[in-house]
């Protein structure tokens, strides 16, 4: 189960901007931004399952032809001034691009080619080298930014039984996680994943587990099942929904909702 030890972070109540968001300029939202008070967390995507990245990147070629860089640019800028608790939130092992071009660092299949998903994105294999070391690259450059914490969703093997892997599927994902925090180490930075479940392997420190699309009325037994010490602080649901069941945990909730 996912122990984590006691650190000095703070239980989360905050917003977050989609890519969809995004795409507005970023005038469209500063009505939203201008109502939260100074410090609130603010979860901003900044990479989608492409792999196209919404700023500026040394670590990689691919933008996305739809969210400007600049809008990102402007949104930390004005969020960084606010002194704002910033968290950027991307796709890890599913990545098109990077898995096209780098072949070697996929997962292959049991008929030799590259294993693609219904939405035509190739995954990385947790335990490769080439894919642990593209995803740290990445890491270090969100902590250049000024973000306080990453989220990584798909930071798991996909749902198939089509690919070939050598070992234990469970231990690579906790080895992987590990390794990364490895990047986060004698820092305030926080580590953390979107699970799918309550038994994610959480690495130890500043990490939190998010969850999704989880009714209010489960919460607290899924807080349980997770195993984590203090799910106060290191447990945190994404909703629309304004129970106040979430309230015991770190919840982010749209910044359409913010007035």
């Amino acid at each position: 189960n996912a122990i984590v030890t006691e650190t000095d972070m703070e239980q989360l109540t905050g917003y977050y901007i989609s890519a969809a968001d995004l795409e507005k300029d970023i005038t469209a939202i500063r009505p939203q931004l201008e109502a939260l008070e100074p410090g609130t967390p603010v979860m901003i995507d900044v990479k989608n399952i492409k792999g196209e990245l919404f700023y500026d990147s040394a670590a990689s070629e691919y933008r996305s032809g739809t969210i400007s860089s600049k809008t990102m640019t402007e949104l930390l800028k004005y969020l960084n001034a606010g002194n704002f608790y910033t968290i950027a939130r991307m796709p890890a092992l599913r990545d098109f691009n990077f898995g096209l071009n780098n072949v070697e660092f996929g997962l292959p299949t049991r008929g030799g080619y590259l294993w693609v998903d219904s939405s035509y994105c190739y995954w990385l294999n947790p335990a490769n080298s080439g894919a642990q070391t593209f995803i740290m690259q990445q890491l270090s450059e969100i902590k250049g930014m000024g973000f306080d914490e990453v989220v990584y969703t798909e930071f798991r093997f996909p749902y198939t039984d089509q690919i070939i892997f050598e070992g234990d599927k469970d231990q690579a994902i906790a080895d992987a996680a590990d390794k990364l925090a490895t990047v986060c180490a004698n820092d305030r930075f926080c580590l953390s994943f979107t699970g799918t479940d309550a038994d994610f392997p959480l690495p130890q420190g500043n990490s939190r587990l998010y969850m999704e699309n989880v009714a209010a009325a489960n919460a607290a037994t899924l807080a349980q099942q997770t195993g984590i010490a203090d799910t106060a602080v290191h447990l945190a649901f994404l909703t629309d929904l304004h129970d106040t069941r979430f309230d015991a945990f770190c919840v982010l909730r749209p910044l359409s909702g913010a007035h």
